[in-house]
């Protein structure tokens, strides 16, 4: 079994199915006592900031604020996307606590050690 889970979400409102397993996924491990990292990319970056998640809905799935609170509060990170926060015109001072902002080094960095899973939504 991996170590650490990484989940990187490529898609936000415009792809809600998606977005919404890569954040159920990522808490349901957090939960499970996975060290979890969530990097945020595209449209999700978006729900890095105070109150976007709550504007998200997909019926019959957990409240993505719900599942944000269960991977910070479950030990796990979450991390924005360096270049996809330059784009949308995101600061780290913008975002949610527990956020931060990385890029591509960081996120290799991450992914290539023994005992990491690695997943694309």
């Amino acid at each position: 079994m991996a170590k650490k889970l990484v989940i990187k979400v490529t898609a936000g409102a415009d792809a809600p199915e998606r977005c919404s397993q890569a954040f159920t996924v990522a808490a349901v491990a957090a939960a499970s006592g996975v060290e979890v990292s969530l990097w945020l990319t595209g449209e999700s970056t978006w729900f890095a900031l105070p109150g976007r998640a709550a504007e998200f809905e997909l019926p019959h799935a957990a409240p993505l604020p719900d599942l944000i609170d269960g991977i910070l509060t479950g030990g796990g990170s979450i991390t924005v996307c360096t270049q996809c926060a330059a784009r949308r015109d995101i600061e780290e001072k913008d975002l949610i606590e527990g956020a931060r902002i990385a890029g591509a080094q960081v996120f290799v960095s991450e992914i290539m050690p023994d005992g990491v899973q690695a997943l694309v939504y």
